[in-house]
């Protein structure tokens, strides 16, 4: 299994930030893009938020591909949809290539806990 970070801006305005949230509430989100999500081959995704910045986690199995769920998503009328509702709310950051919207970020620092300890005495 595999990990991808993304991250995204929203618009810097309260209400639409408030909006974007009640939308990715459970209750709110569509059945049909979270099919398509799993469908792709996304394992598990959670997103967090700071100030107006997003931060997408993607845990994929081993034979997802960006360019394949782009395809699926392009194909998709309801994602479009969705992709369509959720652009009012989001906005590029200054370094997105045209017509990309969440950008993969790249690995700075990892720190892993070992399960063996080496005492001496």
């Amino acid at each position: 299994m595999k990990r991808h970070t993304l991250a995204l801006d929203l618009k810097d305005d309260p209400a639409l930030i408030s909006e974007y949230e009640n939308w990715h509430r459970a209750e709110n989100g569509w059945p049909e893009v979270k099919e398509s999500i799993l469908d792709a081959g996304i394992v598990s995704m959670e997103i967090y938020r700071t100030g107006n910045r997003l931060f997408m986690i993607m845990e994929v199995s081993d034979d997802f591909s960006f360019k394949q769920k782009a395809i699926m998503d392009a194909t998709n009328p309801k994602v479009q949809e969705w992709e369509a509702l959720m652009w009012q709310f989001q906005q590029p950051l200054p370094w997105t290539q045209e017509g990309e919207k969440w950008v993969k970020m790249e690995p700075l620092f990892e720190l892993h806990a070992t399960t063996e300890k080496n005492i001496t005495i």
